[in-house]
C-alpha cells in the first residue's frame, strides 16, 4: 500500500471553497481503482489550511488517478484557491480499522 498526507494552504478567505472542491475530488475517487481512503481534515488552530490523507493500493494507482478527467477538472478549478503547499509525507500503511486487512504489506 501507499499513503500520502499533505497540508494545503488556502488563499485568505478561500478555505471553505477549497474544502468543497476537495470533497468533490473525494466523490470522484470513490470509484477510482485502488483508492482506499481520501480524507479531508482541518485543524481548528489553523483556519487557512487543510490536510489531505490518502491511502492507495499502490503509488502507481495514485499517479493514475491524477490523469482522470474528473480529477483534472477539480484540480483546475481548485488550484487558484491554493496559496501554497505545506508539509508532505509519504508513508506505508501497515493496517488498522478502515484499511483492507488482506492488502497491508
Amino acid at each position: 500500500m501507499y499513503g500520502l498526507m499533505g497540508k494545503i494552504q488556502a488563499q485568505v478567505g478561500q478555505r471553505e471553497a477549497l474544502v468543497g472542491y476537495l470533497l468533490q475530488a473525494a466523490e470522484v475517487l470513490r470509484e477510482a481503482e485502488g483508492c482506499y481512503l481520501y480524507l479531508i481534515s482541518g485543524v481548528s488552530a489553523d483556519e487557512q489550511s487543510v490536510w489531505v490523507t490518502e491511502v492507495w493500493r499502490s503509488q502507481e494507482d495514485h499517479r493514475a488517478s491524477l490523469t482522470l478527467p474528473a480529477v483534472q477538472e477539480v484540480i483546475a478549478v481548485a488550484r487558484p484557491l491554493i496559496a501554497g503547499m505545506g508539509e508532505r509525507f509519504e508513508f506505508q500503511p501497515i493496517g488498522g480499522k478502515g484499511l483492507p486487512a488482506d492488502k497491508a504489506e
